[in-house]
This record gives C-alpha cells, sequence and structure tokens, in this order.
C-alpha cells in the first residue's frame, strides 16, 4: 500500500510561497477578477463558465483496496480504480500544481460536532476556492485554529490527463481514494464535482455510525417541527424547502442521526434558470456580493443576469452561504422530522400531484427513485424519458442502495414520519400536451401536508399505482388532485398510466428489497 500523506501537508508540499489560506470572500472576488477567471454581475455576485456544464458521473472511480473492496456496491456508478494508478496520477497532479499560484479553505461537513468532517480543498482557481467556501461550513477563528482535515479534495481543472497512460475513461477525472483520505479532480472546471465528491464521502462514512446521509433539502415549522424534501436536479427540493414561512435547515444535503436532522453544508447550490423574483424571492434575494453563479449569461453592457438564457447550459446554478436566505436556521440542525417529501418531475403527466404513501411503499420509492426529463429539442426528440436513481442519489452512494433504504423505513417507523409523493412536472397530458404544475398550488400542498393540515383530509386510492389521493387540499382546485380528471382524453390516459407503471416495474427487478416493499409498488400488466 502506498504510504499515506497527512492532508496538512498538501498545500505545504505545493506552494513554495504562493499559496493563500483560508481567503474572505471579498478577497477571493478579488483575486478570481484579477486573474480573469470570473466577470463581476450587476447584483455583486461573480460568475464563472466552466468547461463541463454538469457532473461527469461516468468519470467517476473509487480506489479499491482493503478499504473499499468488500464495502461499496461496485458496478457502473461505482467504478474500481487500482491504487497503483492512483499514486501514479496523483504524483503527476501534485507535479502540475507545483510552484502555481493556489488557493486553499479549511472547512466543515456537517452541522452536528458530533458527526462533522473536517475537510481541505485546493484549488486553481480563486472562483472555486469561493465557491466551497460559500456551501461548507466555515470554522470560527477558533475553530480554525485546532482544524485538522481528515479529508483533502485537490481540484486540477487545467490538469492534461492522458486517458490510455493514466487508465481514465477520458480528459476528466474524479478519484475517491478513501484510504489515502484524498479527491482527485482533474480536467473539469464544473464546481458541483467538488461539492458531490464530499457528499459521497459522507455516504460512505456514515451509514456505520447509525447516521442515514440524505440527498435532500430540510426546513422547520415555527412549531420546531422538521420536514425533509427528497428529489433529482430539477424536481424542487431547493425552490420548496425556500419557504417563508418556515426556517430553511439547508437545501441539498443532510444527515438524520439518533438526534434529529443536520445540515451537510453552510450553503446552498440551487438551479436558477428561469429564476424569477415572484416565485421565488428569497433565491433571487440571495444572490449578491458573495454569491457565485455559474454559466449565466450577462447583458455585455449592464452586466444585468438573463436568467432566462439557456444558450450555454439549462443547468446555470448559484452558489451562496445559507444565511443569505433570510430564515435560515444557524446552525443548521433540527428534531426529527415529523414529514418526509419525495418530489418527482414526472414528464409523461401521470402521477397525481401529491400522494400519501405508507412506509413499504416509501421504501419502494425511494429505490426507485424516478423522475422525467424531457430530451433535448437540439436532437429533434421530443418525447421524455424516465430516469432511475436510486434513493434520488445513485451517483453519490457509495454502498449498496439497500443501505440507505432500510435506514429510511426504519427512521420513518421509529418516529411515526409520514411519507408523501408530490409531482412538480406536467399535468393534463404529457410534456409538449399537457403543462407543468403551477408552483402556487404545489406549495399549497406541501405546506398543507407539512404542517399536518392534509393528513386530516379524506382520501381515495388511485388504482394504477395504488396511492392514496387526497380529496380536497385548501388553495387547490379538486380536479387538480386526481391526475386522470386533468385528461381530457381519459383512455389516453390510462395507456401513458399503464406504460409508466411498467416502466417502474421492469425497473425495480434490479433490487434485492424485502417481499413487502415489492409488493407496495405497481405490477407490470402482461
Amino acid at each position: 500500500m502506498a504510504t499515506t500523506m497527512h492532508v496538512s501537508d498538501v498545500a505545504e508540499l505545493l506552494s513554495e510561497g504562493r499559496t493563500h489560506f483560508n481567503l474572505s470572500p471579498a478577497v477571493l472576488v478579488e483575486h478570481s477578477i484579477r486573474r480573469n477567471e470570473a466577470k463581476l454581475a450587476a447584483n455583486g455576485a461573480i460568475v464563472g463558465y466552466t468547461n463541463r456544464t454538469g457532473r461527469s458521473p461516468k468519470d467517476k472511480f473509487i480506489v479499491k483496496d482493503e478499504t473499499t473492496s468488500n464495502t461499496v456496491a461496485w458496478g457502473a456508478v461505482n467504478a474500481p480504480f487500482e491504487p497503483e494508478k492512483f499514486d501514479a496520477l496523483y504524483a503527476r497532479v501534485m507535479e502540475h500544481l507545483r510552484g502555481r499560484e493556489l488557493f486553499v479553505q479549511d472547512l466543515f461537513c456537517g452541522a452536528d460536532p458530533a458527526y462533522r468532517l473536517p475537510v481541505r480543498i485546493v484549488n486553481e482557481y480563486a472562483w472555486h476556492n469561493l465557491f466551497v467556501r460559500q456551501l461548507f461550513l466555515r470554522p470560527t477563528a477558533e475553530e480554525l485554529k485546532h482544524h485538522h482535515p481528515e479529508f483533502t479534495v485537490i481540484s486540477a481543472p487545467e490538469f492534461k490527463v492522458d486517458p490510455q497512460r493514466d487508465g481514465v475513461a477520458s480528459d476528466v477525472f474524479i478519484l475517491l481514494n478513501f484510504t489515502r483520505r484524498t479527491v482527485l479532480i482533474g480536467g473539469t472546471s464544473y464546481a458541483g464535482e467538488m461539492k458531490k465528491s464530499i457528499f459521497s464521502i459522507m455516504n460512505f462514512l456514515l451509514p456505520p455510525r447509525n447516521v442515514f446521509p440524505m440527498h435532500c433539502s430540510a426546513n422547520v415549522g415555527h412549531d420546531g417541527v422538521s420536514a425533509l424534501f427528497f428529489g433529482l436536479s430539477g424536481t424542487g427540493k431547493t425552490t420548496l424547502s425556500a419557504d417563508p414561512s418556515r426556517d430553511l435547515i439547508g437545501d441539498d444535503e443532510h444527515g438524520w442521526s439518533a438526534d434529529g436532522v443536520f445540515n451537510f453544508e453552510g450553503g446552498c447550490y440551487a438551479k436558477c434558470i428561469k429564476l424569477s423574483k415572484k416565485n421565488e424571492p428569497q433565491i433571487w434575494n440571495a444572490l449578491r456580493f458573495g454569491c457565485v453563479l455559474e454559466n449565466v449569461t450577462l447583458d455585455p453592457q449592464t452586466r444585468i443576469p438573463d436568467y432566462n438564457d439557456d444558450s450555454k447550459t439549462e443547468n446555470t446554478r448559484a452558489a451562496y452561504p445559507v444565511d443569505f436566505i433570510e430564515n435560515a436556521l444557524i446552525p443548521g440542525i433540527g428534531g426529527h422530522p415529523k414529514n418526509v417529501v419525495f418530489l418527482t418531475a414526472d414528464a409523461f403527466g401521470v402521477l397525481p400531484p401529491i400522494s400519501k404513501l405508507t412506509p413499504e411503499q416509501a421504501m419502494y420509492h425511494f429505490l426507485s427513485g424516478y423522475t422525467a426529463k424531457v430530451a433535448g429539442t437540439e436532437a429533434g426528440v421530443k418525447e421524455p424519458s424516465a430516469t432511475f436513481s436510486t434513493c434520488f442519489g445513485s451517483p453519490f452512494l457509495p454502498l449498496p442502495p439497500k443501505t440507505y433504504a432500510e435506514m429510511l423505513g426504519r427512521r420513518l417507523r421509529e418516529h411515526s414520519a409520514q411519507c408523501w409523493l408530490v409531482n412538480t412536472g406536467w399535468q393534463g397530458g404529457p410534456y409538449g400536451v399537457g403543462k407543468r404544475m403551477d408552483i402556487p398550488h404545489t406549495r399549497a400542498m406541501v405546506d398543507a401536508a407539512v404542517e399536518g393540515e392534509l393528513i386530516k383530509e379524506d382520501f381515495e386510492i388511485e388504482p394504477t399505482f395504488g396511492f392514496s389521493i387526497p380529496k380536497r387540499c385548501h388553495g387547490v382546485p379538486p380536479q387538480v388532485l386526481n391526475p386522470r380528471n386533468a385528461w381530457p382524453d381519459k383512455a389516453a390516459y390510462d395507456k401513458a398510466a399503464e406504460d409508466l407503471r411498467n416502466r417502474f416495474a421492469k425497473n425495480f427487478e434490479n433490487f434485492d428489497a424485502p417481499a413487502e416493499v415489492k409488493a407496495a409498488g405497481p405490477k407490470a400488466q402482461r
């Protein structure tokens, strides 16, 4: 096994006098502009542009050694990488960085001191360093004196890899080494890779400590009762958790321990395509000095952001400290949730706007992790495609899926938490025929659920999936609640529902799940 380098030695090895440690946002903004890495927007945020406009999941590998060989669920998501190849590539990245101007932040992941992970992040770009500083938990001056990083992330977007020599899949690589406690990222300037690498680390380290790591947002009502919001990108996690009537715990990654829930991060990473002040006022107001925008188009004269412009990508992003949200809960720690919401954007227009799930149905739909994406119009394809991402976060789960699903089921039962499935996608027909759910209607349903009002209503069983759907919800027209009623052509709805039911059933054949969980899902019709 290779000699393990203590993570605190990394920056010293690289610096040669040109490494900046734990700079403030204002100074990092100055460096970003000075180095011509980013632009200054009219609202005070800086804007970085990236060579990749999203994550590169096929370029992520986990080093397979004594630490991981018998614990990681190896496969297409968790591809193995040889320790010797990691060591060789690590040495080349070190040589690439030697003598360069570098930026280092010492941070925490995990608001609960009992479970937080001290991390060190080394960046080639100043704007990347501002990104991680705003997204993770920032130590106090006193905590910084005693900060001993247990994991180091090294991001070298300008490093040129040789896939044939180095054993990677392309000109991008994300390598997780749990023995050397190091993440190595190269070839990509998409900042989200750093964030999600640390999330993957927490998903590996916490379950053995009886902490359920979750790809979800969380907030808490004025009664002190928490709620969780699971969902894939674009389903509304950030939008729905940023509720003016509730306090925000966090928007993306949390742990659920024996004591309650806690935010992994100290910031938010919001999608900002088609962002509007009317529909998302809290996020809109957070986009100011200290915020990092990613791939957002600016007017060349005024530098005013155009959030409707998707010419670079639809995956435009904003990273900002959680306390930029007016009613953020600091620190990001809450009690045990009483409501758990699964969000899906069903582009087939089949699923109900809101459904009440049993614990077994919750485990089934957690393992399924369904949403539907609209295909790119540039390819001339207009039909939506079903996406199943296990536990609403498949790319970030090193352990077998049932590990996480069983933790969910246990906690729902232990704390008598109610699980809801909410469709933020289409209604009255598929994408191109129906229309997207109104955000105010979705907010009304979610508010009624998490405030404990919806559970008091009468419910009926939706026949295709076996969901319990409410007959009434304050602030929502009754015809909206049953998806079949919203379709003018009922036969077309039945056909679309049967097709989606079969997709669910086929996908679930991949899972090792208890019989009662399998029985809770829809059955394929032959």
